[in-house]
């Protein structure tokens, strides 16, 4: 009778360890491991990793759940001031710092947006709840157009260009991005 709680048990302590060794593997730099690394890096065989990515999806919403844990913790911090440009301006730091810290997740999620409907779902949301932080600091009277502005300076997309392509420091990517929040903002 045991038995078949002691695989149920088994078989979730191997998810957990195969989501934690993907989360590991991502982070460093691996954006697509592959079975083998997988295996090797969860001390699971390779068909127990094969059985498990067979529903990939919820492994992703597994990846996800562990980051988004930690990235709440940034986002719902309160701001140190009530003045909404030093709000909007504190904002800049955080997103840096939630930016840098899921950029590889993000790297990852880019190549596999197209063959996950889960992934793609994920990216609109974060979108979404990032444009909701910002709504929340910025005047009701600011206008669509400088609204959208700021939601699109304020992106990861703009921040991984600047990263990326541009190969700007952390603190050089911050001042260009403020020096457009001023130009909108005035």
């Amino acid at each position: 009778m045991g038995e078949p709680d002691g695989r149920r048990r088994r078989g979730q302590d191997n998810r957990a360890r195969i989501v934690k060794a993907m989360l590991e593997l991502v982070q460093a730099g691996d954006v697509a491991p592959v079975a083998e690394v997988v295996a090797a890096r969860a001390d699971v065989g390779l068909r127990t990793v094969f059985r498990h990515f067979k529903d990939m999806d919820s492994l992703y919403g597994e990846m996800s759940a562990a980051v988004d844990t930690e990235v709440r913790a940034l986002v719902e911090r309160p701001y140190t001031t009530d003045k909404w440009r030093d709000q909007l301006s504190e904002l800049v730091d955080r997103r840096a710092v939630l930016f840098e810290k899921i950029a590889p997740f993000r790297q990852a999620s880019e190549r596999l947006r197209g063959r996950s409907a889960f992934i793609a779902g994920e990216q609109v949301r974060m979108a979404m709840i990032l444009r909701d932080i910002l709504r929340q600091i910025i005047p009701m009277d600011m206008g669509t157009e400088n609204f959208e502005a700021l939601d699109m300076i304020l992106s990861y997309e703009v921040w991984a260009r600047l990263r990326r392509e541009q190969k700007l420091s952390v603190d050089d990517a911050k001042v260009v991005i403020r020096r457009v929040i001023l130009g909108i903002t005035g």
